[in-house]
């Protein structure tokens, strides 16, 4: 399955609420969207959060995104990601200009 990673950020609002309860619910939303998650973390600079989600498709992946900010509060910016490995070998099928 597709990996994404979530960027966080919290407003005041959101930040009120924070709880394990609404973690849990969070995770929950992911697993309904039939994602897993891999890793989540709180983070000090640019984000407040950052998750690595497995989900099966980016339509799945865009449902937890929004249901997710809308549980919390929290702005999340949802990106898919490419191993390396898989990138460099697109890079060098481009065409060299």
């Amino acid at each position: 399955m597709p990996i994404f990673m979530m960027f966080g950020k919290y407003t005041n609002e959101a930040l009120k609420n924070v709880s394990e309860q609404r973690t849990k619910k969070a995770v929950k939303i992911i697993e309904k969207n039939g994602g897993k998650v891999i890793s989540m973390y709180a983070v000090m600079g640019e984000h407040d959060l950052v998750l690595t989600l497995d989900f099966p498709d980016m339509d799945k992946a865009l449902s937890a995104s929004v249901a997710l900010s809308m549980l919390t509060g929290i702005s999340f910016t949802t990106s898919p990601v490419v191993e390396v490995e898989k990138f460099d070998h697109l890079m060098s099928a481009i065409e060299k200009i």
